[in-house]
């Protein structure tokens, strides 16, 4: 009876597999999932697609209508290239840019998704396909309603490509950097972890000035640079975990703390007593916090952490980093979590680095909780609604739980490394998977 139960269990696992690894399933779950999106940001509650409709659609009109170009002709928020998908939404014309949007994300979210699943049905890359899947579903349609989704995707492809060609990788990550600033993180967790950082660094220069030359050729002058300083008159905004402070000092009834809409910067921010001097000192706190995480991770190396191992709590780091000391907290950053997080899984699965489960799981947490309140019920949010200003505070705290976690694996894996010197495996020396399929190896170390 027991050895019947064991077989039973084992055809049930097997079964399990089967469908986990179905490729035809798990591209009919993209699908569906990322139409759900659509229809939810075309005719759901709230306004997910108002900076594509109205913000996007304004700077891509300026552009058609009189020849006039952010980040050429005038000063910008985002980098340069940033204006190329937004652009490339008005190719069917004005009636249909939403939908054409919502199209050329899905199509940029599947080359991503080949890159994760690979093109065999094996049951670890189909694993990390399901998260990607089920993170898209949680975070809701902001997921897909904002430049950050090309940026997540090209970034997705970037990292994939480290394990054959880390310079193609460096390419593809530094064009995402000038569509956004977030994946210079993820260039940065490379080039202190890579063997091959020259090529690297070298490649990513060469796509930067490539781009500047083009602007300035244009006549941009310094409006090509300025996304740098843009953010740095900010306030605090309302979902930034910085701004819980003000939040349930509003939420609790302060007479000086309130919520307002900035007309220039087209967000809500607070007013309040510290708010001016705590927004004045976020911008410089975040170039500490990054810089002395990509320290951490310098010292890691230098105590003899292996590549493998160490990029993706690093990347982590940098990327949260990022998210956690920031005043501005925008619901889509949460979607650059999937990038290091997907980074992670795939290592492991691929039989190197640590355990990525921890942060996997907090990952879809956040996500969950950051479409509670947005898009759908962010008016409520607005009105200091207490169930959706604890799940933000709750979403907020989970945030800074996976930087606490990426920040002591980056300090565990350096002292793995002082203990165990020789444990320093390299993937292009040795197999990392089957010969009649692709590697499943995806650090930097591989031959470009």
């Amino acid at each position: 009876m027991h050895s019947d139960r064991d077989v039973s269990s084992k055809r049930t696992v097997s079964a399990k597999n089967a469908v986990l690894s179905n490729r035809a399933l798990l591209w009919l779950a993209f699908v569906a999932v990322h139409v759900w999106l659509g229809m939810m940001c075309l005719f759901g509650p709230g306004f997910p697609l108002g900076d594509v409709t109205v913000v996007y659609r304004r700077w891509v009109d300026q552009i058609v209508l009189v020849d006039f170009w952010v980040g050429i002709d005038t000063v910008w928020v985002y980098p340069v290239l940033a204006i190329v998908p937004m652009l490339a939404a008005f190719a069917f014309g004005p009636a249909v840019y939403a939908s054409t949007w919502l199209t050329i994300v899905m199509l940029v979210n599947a080359v991503a998704f080949a890159a994760i699943t690979g093109w065999t049905t094996t049951r670890d890359r189909a694993v990390v396909g399901w998260w990607w899947v089920g993170f898209l579903l949680l975070l809701g349609p902001i997921a897909v309603a904002r430049i950050d989704a090309v940026t997540v995707s090209l970034a997705i492809v970037g990292v994939l490509l480290l394990a054959t060609r880390p310079v193609a990788a460096a390419v593809v990550l530094a064009v995402a950097t000038w569509v956004k600033v977030w994946p210079a993180a993820l260039l940065a967790a490379i080039v202190i972890t890579s063997r091959r950082r020259r090529d690297v660094v070298l490649a990513a220069v060469a796509v930067s000035a490539g781009i500047v030359v083009v602007a300035l050729l244009f006549g941009s002058g310094g409006n090509v640079f300025s996304f740098v300083t843009q953010q740095t008159g900010r306030g605090l905004q309302v979902e930034a975990p910085v701004s819980m402070i003000w939040l349930w000092r509003a939420a609790l009834g302060s007479p000086d703390t309130w919520i307002y809409y900035d007309q220039d910067i087209l967000t809500y921010q607070f007013v309040g007593d510290g708010v001016a001097a705590t927004a004045s000192v976020m911008t410089p706190l975040l170039a500490v916090a990054a810089l002395a995480v990509a320290g951490l991770g310098i010292w890691a190396v230098r105590r003899g952490a292996s590549a493998n191992t160490l990029l993706p709590p690093l990347a982590l780091a940098l990327v949260t980093t990022l998210i956690v000391v920031n005043k501005v907290g925008s619901p889509q950053f949460v979607s650059w979590l999937a990038v290091p997080v997907v980074l992670g899984l795939a290592t492991r699965l691929a039989g190197h680095g640590r355990s990525f489960r921890f942060p996997a799981v907090v990952v879809l947490v956040v996500a969950a909780l950051t479409q509670s309140f947005y898009p759908y019920l962010y008016n409520e949010l607005l009105s200091l609604n207490p169930i959706l200003v604890i799940a933000i505070t709750a979403r907020n705290l989970l945030l800074v739980v996976v930087l606490a976690w990426a920040i002591r694996e980056v300090v565990a894996v350096a002292q793995n490394a002082t203990r165990h010197p020789a444990d320093d495996s390299h993937p292009g020396d040795t197999a990392a998977g089957p010969s009649t399929g692709p590697s499943h190896d995806i650090s930097p170390q591989g031959k470009d």
